[in-house]
């Protein structure tokens, strides 16, 4: 999947998002079902704005050392914040306006720059806020059909997945123990210019009204254990990223009550190209020479 939106990655135990034989390896060994979830969302944090959600964003979303002490900013850094990536006609990403159920959204792309006799791998992360947590689900399961209708997909000219296998587990679910819901997206990236077959790699998932993403495409000599690693390394940390904002123990208080989530002018109209954090001495991630309108290929798929 792309870059945001519908996506595009994640250290710990909590890092086995959706391992591919979660659910086998669980029942084989007789592995209890995991606990309940200790925390829960905090309607009443949720943002209701579109600039609530940029903030949001810009407090949970990756920088490079969440994936490792040698990944590295790409140029562009940051995608264009007011559009988002859906797999249309012929199994092809494209840019689009976001639509009403999105407050924001944001992806930037990273890589481990080639060396020792091994190519690059170019990493994205993304975090979307939707108005409701339905509207998240619906983000997830979109993901899952689009995966199962389309084995093949086109990034962009010159780009493509193939091979595409997808996984889902909720809470509990496979080794689930950190989100609402997970799907991790397998398969082999194709680049005209970057080469390959390599290995690609997707995690996605759910908190809340919250979609986090990360992806991996290997390069020459990277095998999938690698960029596994990587993908683990930021997935779950943008998660207690997440939990820490709109968050609340199980059971603690009394009940917030649910956030207006009917479209209005404020919250509905995506707001300007630039960063959600733009000012560069309050945010020691923001790049000042990224330009989202010089790269119309920023915001797709997995960042592959």
């Amino acid at each position: 999947m792309p870059g945001e939106s519908a996506g595009a990655s994640r250290s710990g135990g909590d890092a086995k998002a959706g391992a591919e034989a979660g659910a086998e390896a669980g029942a084989e060994s007789g592995a209890l079902p995991a606990a309940s979830p200790t925390v829960e969302t905090d309607p009443a944090k949720q943002p209701r704005t579109a600039d609530q959600a940029r903030a949001l964003i810009g407090k949970v979303i990756a920088g490079p050392e969440l994936f490792g002490s040698a990944v590295v900013r790409t140029t562009p850094y940051e995608s264009d914040p007011s559009r988002w990536t859906l797999l249309g006609d012929g199994c092809a990403w494209q840019l689009e306006e976001l639509p009403a159920d999105v407050l924001a959204t944001l992806t930037r792309h990273f890589e481990v720059p080639a060396g020792d006799g091994k190519g690059a791998v170019r990493l994205s992360a993304t975090v979307t806020v939707h108005r409701a947590v339905l509207d998240a689900a619906w983000e997830q399961a979109g993901m899952l059909e689009e995966s199962l209708g389309c084995k093949e997909q086109l990034l962009r000219p010159g780009e493509r997945l193939t091979e595409l296998t997808s996984t889902a587990y909720s809470w509990g679910e496979g080794n689930n123990n950190y989100s609402d819901d997970s799907l991790m997206e397998t398969g082999v990236c194709v680049s005209d210019s970057h080469g390959g077959p390599y290995p690609y790699m997707w995690y996605q998932a759910t908190l809340g009204p919250v979609v986090v993403s990360a992806s991996a495409c290997g390069g020459r000599g990277r095998d999938g254990n690698e960029l596994q690693t990587l993908v683990q390394g930021a997935l779950p940390r943008m998660l207690v990223r997440a939990k820490s904002e709109i968050g609340r123990p199980v059971g603690s208080g009394s009940a917030s009550p649910e956030p207006d989530t009917s479209p209005s002018d404020s919250a509905s109209t995506p707001g300007p190209k630039s960063d959600p954090k733009s000012d560069p001495e309050s945010d020691p991630e923001s790049d000042p020479e990224s330009d989202p309108e010089s790269d119309p290929e920023s915001g797709t798929k997995g960042g592959a």
